[in-house]
């Protein structure tokens, strides 16, 4: 299961650098990374379980962390960056992706409106792109 984890933070990774590349200015960037980040998770739901939900022998939030999961911590922290001021950038970027990761999860397993996800996701984009 670990394995199917790294790869699926791999392919997070990419998705996400590739929304923040080609996004046009700093706020549509927030926009669209939190785009591919929800879009990833409701396309590839069981990949996400592997990467978030289900037990993995893979440290977390640690130097040993393997590259595939720092990659993606390290997009969502260069896409928040231009918004931080003076706080403290990781603490910051683990805020945004808990906001991302609560959403998708609440909403996969029916707890929020899917109807509303965009309107949440909005209102999350707003509040870290100001």
């Amino acid at each position: 299961m670990a394995a199917v984890a790294v790869e699926g933070f791999a392919e997070l990774a990419a998705t996400l650098v590739s929304a923040r590349a080609s996004a046009g200015d700093s706020r549509q960037a927030v926009a669209d990374v939190a785009a591919a980040y929800a879009s990833f998770a409701e396309q590839r739901p069981a990949i996400y379980d592997a990467m978030f939900t289900l037990a993995v022998d893979l440290p977390f939030a640690s130097q040993d962390v393997p590259t595939d999961l720092a990659r993606g911590f390290a997009e969502l922290a260069e896409t928040v960056r231009p918004f931080v001021g003076n706080d403290d950038l990781e603490a910051v970027t683990e805020t945004f992706w808990s906001g991302l990761h609560g959403l998708v999860t609440l909403m996969r397993s029916g707890r929020l409106r899917r109807a509303d996800h965009d309107r949440r996701l909005a209102v999350l984009v707003d509040r870290f792109s100001r």
